[in-house]
């Protein structure tokens, strides 16, 4: 071999190893990557509005504040007591947390107004979170009306609406993707469910929705009671079954008469 071909080996080798080291290794057998993140949330930003309405979940518990301007404001149910004892609607509230990629919606971490703050912060260690609400304290409602505004989780994610007349629709993430063709602003929605109305505004958890009452279709099999759906105790949680319908018993086949033995 010449020497100017073996440099010439030498130096595609070289380059390609160099290129090898560059390609990143392949996942381990078994394991999808992740898909890439179509976009991050802007971490420590500041927003500042008027509250033009609180926006209360099912158990009437504020967990976040419509503004002036359209943006929602989300914070965890347990900061409801302490931010309604520091504003009301009509009050100026300066919000510093995160924006949700895409949509309006700010995840508070420090809400001031009034000369006073509340902050979201963990748990202190040996704390244990908030148990269950008791579900039988929601009532069985019904909210329909023209669709005013989406309402959207810090995700991005559509979880509920507001209607005209500012009762709040709230549903899973899910079943907002399913019905996303009929949730938009401007059409017609029915819902039926369990929440509470109050001083502070009425929201439902749907368990059926449609564009009328006529037209409502069932999306869970819950919350049930001994009755069904609506039973005299109450609901029982959304994750519950619909009791099943009796099994009718069988009915025993005829009997046949044995039959005389033909002739060979």
């Amino acid at each position: 071999m010449t020497p100017r071909f073996t440099l010439m080996a030498i130096a595609g080798l070289l380059s390609g190893t160099a290129a090898f080291a560059q390609m990143p290794p392949p996942p381990p057998a078994g394991v999808v990557p992740p898909p890439p993140l179509a976009a991050a949330p802007e971490a420590g930003m500041t927003t500042q509005g008027r509250v033009a309405q609180w926006l209360v979940n099912p158990n009437g518990e504020a967990d976040g504040l419509l503004l002036a301007d359209g943006t929602q404001v989300a914070f965890p149910p347990h900061l409801s007591a302490s931010v309604m004892q520091m504003l009301r609607p009509g009050d100026t509230v300066r919000v510093a947390g995160w924006r949700a990629p895409n949509v309006p919606v700010v995840r508070a971490q420090t809400l001031e107004a009034n000369g006073r703050s509340v902050i979201d912060q963990p748990p202190a260690p040996g704390m244990l979170p908030p148990g269950p609400r008791d579900l039988a304290a929601l009532s069985a409602m019904s909210a329909g009306g023209r669709i005013e505004r989406l309402l959207y989780n810090d995700r991005g994610d559509v979880h509920g609406v507001i209607l005209a007349d500012k009762s709040i629709v709230r549903f899973p993430p899910h079943i907002g993707a399913a019905y996303g063709a009929m949730l938009q602003p401007g059409a017609q929605l029915f819902a039926r469910g369990w929440g509470t109305r109050g001083a502070n505004g009425s929201a439902i958890e749907a368990t059926s929705l449609g564009q009328s009452a006529d037209s409502v279709r069932e999306l869970v099999s819950g919350p049930v009671g001994p009755m069904g759906p609506a039973g005299p105790a109450g609901p029982r949680g959304p994750r519950h079954q619909r009791p099943m319908a009796p099994v009718p018993p069988m009915t025993p086949a005829p009997q046949l008469a044995p039959q005389p033995a033909a002739n060979s």
